[in-house]
């Protein structure tokens, strides 16, 4: 975000930003000493880069759910696309770029870049949906794009790229190797993925979302949130904006899959389901919606919740479902919301009111 949008903005929403900014950095550099100087352990080390890719794909879905408004359920389909097309990337890129992370990055890039493409696909004919409807219509992609990746060969040998669908026809020459194995997945990854690699991704994230959304097409988000039929009679392109918010937020989505698959030795479509897309829609809703420093607590709560609860085995599934449920009805309940009001940063002082 540029200093002189920044100065231009409501002293509680530069108050805002900047706090956003300063806590993610601050729990980067604790969580970077912890962890060098091992009072993490290694459980807890091992999660670090899968939580800063929940951020990610919160502060991504956040900009569709809570910005713009529309109810979408099939982003794990645009983290499993960038996962698959950026592991793939990196493998390709492996003997001419031997410096990880840079490989890492350009991978993130192709994968977001091959994210954003099924976006703008997806979105033509989904995005005149509204409502139910819109959300019914992207879980249902969400698992077509699992399918597909499930019935997916891609192999690389000296004559090319060779792809096949439903069984694997690639016939790689001797030598070739097959990096996508349908429903196996990608086996064998160079785990490249590191905690300030995360730390990167989910900074330019936040820069991306905050930059949209108090910029002009922002407030066009917020207008067809607000009211679709007032925004579109003063002129407001509806579709154009709401490809807009779509395809930037499979981006990032995208990017994250990347970073979170480039984390393990395997990857398959399954682990990018309809219960991954629940999961992360429940961050955006418990962080609260359009509060993307809430969608960001939000996703390192709840993923590193289960497991602590470990030690409690059967129960611990039970004891989560809990306390999820005692969340959202505190986060429902004015008394609790007036009580934590008192402690909030953010919350508008009535001087500051008169001033802007």
């Amino acid at each position: 975000m540029t200093m002189k949008r920044l100065i231009n903005l409501k002293r509680v929403e530069a108050r805002r930003i900047f706090t956003t900014y300063a806590l993610v950095t601050a729990a980067f550099v604790i969580l970077q000493i912890m962890s060098s100087t091992k009072i993490l352990s290694s459980s807890m080390r091992g999660m670090l880069v899968p939580i800063c890719a929940y951020m990610v794909m919160a502060v991504s879905l956040n900009l569709v759910v809570g910005v713009l408004g529309e109810l979408s359920l099939g982003h794990a389909g645009f983290m499993s696309i960038g996962a698959f097309s950026g592991v793939a990337a990196a493998f390709l890129l492996q003997n001419i770029l031997p410096f990880a992370p840079l490989r890492l990055a350009l991978a993130m890039i192709v994968a977001a870049a091959f994210a954003a493409l099924a976006g703008f696909l997806i979105g033509i004919p989904v995005l005149r949906l509204k409502g139910d409807y819109l959300a019914i219509v992207t879980l249902a992609f969400g698992e077509i794009i699992k399918s597909l990746l499930n019935n997916f060969y891609l192999g690389v040998d000296s004559g090319g790229l060779h792809f096949s669908m439903l069984a694997d026809n690639t016939r790689l020459l001797a030598g070739g190797k097959l990096i996508i194995r349908g429903p196996m997945g990608i086996s064998g990854i160079q785990k490249i993925s590191t905690f300030p690699m995360g730390f990167a991704l989910t900074i330019i994230a936040l820069a991306v979302v905050f930059n949209l959304v108090n910029s002009r097409a922002g407030r066009a988000f917020m207008a067809i949130r607000d009211d679709r039929i007032a925004a579109e009679s003063i002129g407001i392109d509806i579709t154009r904006y709401k490809m807009m918010a779509f395809v930037t937020s499979a981006a990032l989505a995208g990017a994250a899959g990347c970073l979170f698959a480039m984390n393990y030795s395997t990857i398959v479509a399954n682990k990018f389901d309809f219960n991954t897309s629940i999961l992360v829609l429940v961050f955006v809703v418990l962080g609260g919606q359009g509060n993307m420093l809430g969608s960001i607590i939000a996703a390192a709560a709840l993923t590193i919740l289960p497991e602590k609860l470990r030690q409690f085995a059967d129960y611990r599934m039970l004891l989560y479902a809990v306390l999820l449920i005692a969340a959202m009805l505190g986060a429902n309940n004015s008394t609790v919301r007036r009580f934590f009001d008192r402690f909030n940063p953010f919350s508008q002082r009535p001087e500051e009111e008169e001033g802007d």
